[in-house]
């Protein structure tokens, strides 16, 4: 009687195995994150400074002490923070220590890109170094008269870096800091 029963069960299982197996088994496809950000305006920087340019309107802007700032992106929950130092016959230096800020961050960057910026009309020269990798700055940028400003930038998020999750909001803040270095114009 046992022999009775394993013949239906083998030819059952056989024909089940052998019917389950025909398919094609397809990865399913990558999933991306679907970001949106406000449309870009842009206003002039409202506090007396030194310089001025222009900021995006839905940022918040910090008031500093030796006129310096912090441009915070509340959603995005970063800021890019202003220094700024009056060239004194030291223009060599600011140039040297701003370079060493961004090369700090070599460590854990896989690529560090810089771009040239040169405005003559407005004598306006300076870089913008663009960091990959899970470094704490993706963005640092600097410029300069030459003869009696400097202002440097660096752009910080709030969290752990991890430059895949974060990579859009540094392409969205990246055009404000081209917009803030096309906009610079020195007041003195």
């Amino acid at each position: 009687m046992c022999k009775k029963n394993t013949i239906p069960f083998f030819i059952f299982s056989f024909l089940f195995i052998s019917i389950s197996c025909n398919d094609d088994v397809l990865p399913k496809p990558k999933g991306y994150l679907s970001l949106t950000y406000p449309s870009k305006k842009y206003k002039k920087l409202e506090l007396e400074r030194p310089y001025t340019f222009k900021v995006l309107e839905n940022s918040k802007i910090i008031d500093k002490t030796n006129n310096w700032l912090s441009i915070q992106y509340p959603n995005l929950k970063a800021s890019i923070d202003i220094t700024y130092r009056p060239v004194q016959n030291n223009i060599t230096e600011l140039l040297k220590e701003a370079e060493k800020l961004v090369f700090k961050h070599a460590v854990k960057a896989e690529q560090i890109v810089p771009k040239d910026f040169t405005n003559y009309q407005k004598q306006v020269f300076g870089s913008m170094y663009e960091i990959t990798g899970n470094a704490a700055s993706h963005l640092q940028f600097h410029i300069t008269d030459s003869t009696k400003n400097f202002i440097k930038g660096s752009l910080y998020f709030y969290a752990k870096p991890n430059y895949d999750s974060i990579l859009p909001a540094v392409a969205y803040i990246k055009e404000d800091v081209l917009k803030l270095m096309e906009t610079t114009a020195w007041k003195n």
